[in-house]
């Protein structure tokens, strides 16, 4: 696997849908992590990125346009304790629920399964960064259908230790457009991250995002010694 740069990979193709991005920042004192959102539909666009005490949740920009809420409104990010989760959709809550009983990443989502959104059967993906004892590692998750059949979920689960400074993964829900969208392949993509600068990274991230699809992103630095945080938070609707 080659790493690449995130700007190279996010602005080679115009959909990569959700995507969430997890690693080292160029220094290695920080552990960071992405998420953004893009839309095609009227009511995916119509999003924003909240702060909801220390993690995020979507909700409508213009109310009044707000068709279905139950796949496009959640909370993305939830901290428990020393451990961040980073999902597309409602699985936080499980992750959260599941990992406050003492089961693992992995088992709290054994109960999911990709969104039921025909003909899409969109992966659910998921993150957790652990940061302890001046020690950082993280793991990634993505649920979906067996090669677009409905009946049949495939479950990967990525975990990473020891990840080198400037270095971190990007998982997306598709490969790009298309109809139906088709599904994130393989494993998460080795990206590098060359700054310590949140705002530098954020509009790196932020501006290789297709115009016309990107919605919402969210940036968090973390600092390993200490959990001490910074977040930012972008929306095109504001």
């Amino acid at each position: 696997m080659k790493m690449v740069a995130i700007s190279q990979e996010l602005s080679s193709t115009s959909y990569p849908g959700r995507g969430i991005i997890i690693g080292r920042s160029a220094d290695g004192s920080k552990a960071v992590t992405a998420y953004f959102i893009m839309g095609r539909s009227v009511n995916s666009r119509n999003r924003v990125f909240v702060e909801d005490g220390e993690g995020i949740r979507t909700e409508a920009f213009d109310p009044s346009k707000l068709e279905d809420p139950s796949l496009i409104i959640y909370a993305p990010v939830r901290v428990l304790g020393n451990k961040t989760i980073v999902t597309n959709g409602d699985q936080t809550d499980t992750i959260y629920e599941g990992m406050d009983r003492q089961l693992t990443f992995e088992q709290s989502l054994r109960s999911r399964e990709f969104e039921p959104d025909a003909p899409n059967y969109t992966p659910r993906i998921s993150g957790i960064l652990h940061v302890e004892n001046a020690k950082f590692n993280y793991a990634m998750s993505i649920l979906k259908s067996n090669n677009g059949n409905p009946d049949s979920c495939n479950r990967y689960t990525f975990a990473y230790n020891n990840v080198p400074a400037g270095e971190g993964h990007f998982i997306h829900t598709y490969m790009g457009d298309g109809n139906p969208l088709p599904s994130f392949e393989g494993e998460p993509t080795w990206v590098k991250i060359d700054t310590n600068d949140i705002d530098t990274w954020a509009k790196e991230i932020w501006e290789n995002l297709n115009e016309d699809n990107k919605v919402s992103l969210f940036v968090r630095f973390i600092d390993i010694a200490t959990g001490k945080y910074e977040s930012r938070i972008i929306n095109k609707n504001h």
